[in-house]
């Protein structure tokens, strides 16, 4: 019996396949280096200390930013959001964010608010997923301290006009959080044109790196209001049982995960000599097929921006005669095509697209390794399925 060749279109959850020199990276690393961070001072230790700084400037190129050490890493995307979130915020304090949020924002943000710390305005979106600046402003009070929000929805795929709302936050005063983890290696995230203070990020999707890492860019404004949710050993100021005070130290305590950091550095060697305009191009160009394509299959509909420039990555729809579940099931074991179906962690999107009572939508996200003629297979299958279920 022949094997399908295995179509790989989850990428909004991990990226599969990571380029061959992350995986070579990470192995290296274990078998040759095995060395902690900032602990030692033997060969390999300086070796992986030269990589982790090395790590931190290309973060700092991607983002625009001067100062290396402002880049903490963390667990993932989620440690980023919960450091950010928590980190931040005090009693009494009220937070605008949006009903696009991933559960990663939008969980920490409801532990907060049922324990009478916080009080949160949900803005909601358009038809599209859209959200509108100026409900963000009709939003903020005189006890507004963060308003947090995503670049690209993880739903829609929906670029967010995370610039004008960044405009105003500097103008009211208010703190900025943006999600990157769908943008990050896609689009550009540039801190100082976004005017954000805190840029959340996972370093496993767009940039292609390792599960288990993330990054959090702790901005000057914010640096001395944010509080560390872990303390202990950095390997610096060891004379002392008092957390450390200085970037990166203060929200890295323990180990850091080297091995994710070493396939980092390799994804981001990666990114640099591919070029991020083209990586954003190539995805583009892939979501646009998708959006056409699914565009005409009769029985399917699509959730997103009419104009398909305004989506990158994700795209989701549904099918009149069945469910999401299903027809991932289906894609999958029939056709050896890979795609998540489901609420996708963000519940409050789905019941303001209407999705929520079937359970939710299939994703469809490509990467940068999704060719356009595992697209046009995607949607003779997305077809063929409409029209045997029919």
């Amino acid at each position: 019996m022949e094997t399908k060749q295995r179509i790989y279109l989850d990428n909004a959850a991990t990226s599969w396949p990571k380029p061959d020199t992350v995986y070579l990276a990470t192995d290296a690393y274990q078998r040759e280096l095995g060395a902690p961070a900032g602990r030692s001072s033997y060969v390999e230790a300086d070796e992986v200390q030269r990589t982790i700084l090395r790590t931190r400037q290309r973060l700092a190129d991607l983002l625009g930013v001067t100062e290396p050490k402002r880049n903490v890493f963390t667990s993932g995307g989620t440690g980023s959001l919960n450091l950010a979130i928590q980190g931040c915020l005090r009693s009494g304090d009220h937070v605008v964010t949006t009903v696009a949020e991933h559960n990663s924002v939008l969980r920490p943000l409801r532990y907060l608010e049922d324990k009478g710390c916080i009080t949160v305005t949900r803005v909601g979106c358009d038809a599209a997923g859209q959200v509108d600046p100026d409900e963000v402003r009709q939003a903020i009070n005189a006890r507004t301290r963060l308003i947090t929000m995503l670049h690209v929805s993880n739903v829609t795929g929906g670029v967010q006009p995370v610039q004008e709302v960044g405009e105003i936050a500097r103008e009211q005063e208010v703190f900025f959080l943006l999600d990157v983890a769908q943008s990050l290696g896609h689009l550009p995230v540039e801190v100082e044109t976004l005017q954000v203070d805190l840029v959340a990020g996972s370093c496993h999707k767009g940039l292609m790196g390792p599960l288990g890492l993330g990054v959090l860019y702790v901005g000057p404004r914010v640096e001395a209001e944010l509080e560390p949710l872990l303390q202990g050993g950095t390997g610096t100021e060891s004379e002392t049982d008092r957390q450390p005070e200085s970037l990166p130290e203060k929200y890295e305590s323990g180990n850091l995960n080297v091995v994710g950091i070493m396939g980092l550095a390799a994804a981001l060697d990666h990114l640099q000599e591919t070029g991020l305009a083209v990586v954003e191009q190539h995805l583009r160009e892939r979501t646009r097929e998708l959006i056409e394509g699914l565009s005409e299959i009769d029985g399917v509909r699509y959730y997103g921006a009419p104009d398909s420039t305004d989506s990158l990555g994700v795209v989701s729809i549904t099918m009149e005669s069945c469910d999401p579940q299903e027809l991932a099931t289906i894609l999958d074991q029939a056709y050896s095509i890979q795609a998540r179906a489901g609420l996708h962690c963000a519940p409050l999107m789905h019941r303001a697209l209407g999705t929520d009572q079937r359970g939710g939508t299939l994703r469809l996200s490509p990467g940068w390794f999704t060719t356009s003629e595992q697209i046009q297979v995607t949607l003779r299958a997305v077809a063929e399925i409409a029209e045997a279920t029919s």
